[in-house]
């Protein structure tokens, strides 16, 4: 194991700083990653919640005009009253599968005066000009309206009404209470479900929301990955540099085992049995105490 050692120099001791180091960001960044997905799940939960809540009325999520809460997006509400369909706007630039439109946005005026704008769905930009080419009526008379809450839109620098139409560049609530003059929720807006009575013809309704959490693990395993590899990493560098050190010993060792086996394995050659004869005569000849005769 002394071979080993060179691990414990500052060079070696610096190295696993650095390791420990990125592997500690790695996991603070896997946390991260579990957390907001945690915050995704949590979030669609609530949606489904809320989605598929049974309608109440308008008045016992928003008991003024202005309230409104995150938490009550896309909670089912019914309002009663009456379309004021000749004051119907366009909220301009949204899209439907990738299709450029518009939102049909109504107002729905209640017994006690105070107006709900509905959104009653996307229709398509006119094959010639920049406007719808038709738009389905609401209903007439007095309709309940069932439709899921969303939040007032903020003002978007750089974007603004169409001057002397009924186009909008936002759903901004306060900027349609101004234009109608009339009491209006400001707080929120309904996103249409249904009509009672309803007609033939609706234009598109808006789509369930869906929230991707997926990447979120798929990152959280990853760094954790990398925290993983990091050390990986090191551990190879440490056999390079003891095989930089110690494999032309290792190396020498084993080519002289290898010859000695082969050797073993197949016997003494020519050469080398005529050399251990001349050993074996010469160290005959040379025997203490011998002596060479002369003949008589």
């Amino acid at each position: 194991m002394r071979e080993w050692r060179f691990v414990l120099s500052k060079k070696w001791l610096g190295y696993l700083g650095v390791a420990v180091a990125f592997a500690l960001i790695c996991v603070i960044l896997s946390h991260w990653q579990w957390d907001r997905r945690t915050e995704n799940l949590t979030e669609l939960n609530r949606l489904n919640a809320n989605y598929n809540a049974k309608p109440v009325e308008v008045t016992s999520i928003l008991p003024s005009l202005t309230s409104y809460t995150a938490n009550d997006e896309y909670r089912p509400v019914k309002v009663t009253g009456t379309y004021l369909a000749d004051k119907f706007f366009l909220a301009r630039d949204r899209s439907y599968n990738g299709f450029p439109g518009f939102e049909v946005l109504v107002p729905l005026k209640t017994a006690s005066g105070d107006v709900f704008i509905v959104d009653r769905g996307w229709v398509a930009t006119g094959n010639t000009h920049d406007y719808p080419d038709s738009i389905p009526a609401p209903p007439t008379g007095t309709v309940t309206v069932t439709a899921r809450l969303a939040a007032s839109e903020p003002q978007i620098s750089g974007r603004t009404d169409v001057p002397n139409s009924n186009e909008v560049a936002v759903i901004g609530l306060k900027d349609l209470q101004s234009k109608l003059q009339l009491p209006t929720y400001t707080g929120a807006y309904g996103q249409l479900v249904r009509e009672s009575p309803s007609v033939a013809k609706l234009p598109f309704l808006a789509q369930k929301p869906t929230i991707d959490y997926g990447l979120n693990l798929s990152y959280a395993i990853q760094w954790v990955m990398f925290a993983v590899a990091a050390f990986g990493f090191l551990i190879y560098v440490i056999r390079r540099e003891y095989d930089l050190r110690y494999s032309d010993e290792e190396d020498q060792q084993w080519l002289d085992e290898m010859r000695a086996y082969k050797k073993a394995k197949r016997g003494p050659d020519d050469k080398e049995i005529e050399d251990e004869l001349l050993d074996k005569a010469g160290y005959e000849k040379s025997r203490p105490g011998e002596q060479v005769g002369t003949g008589r």
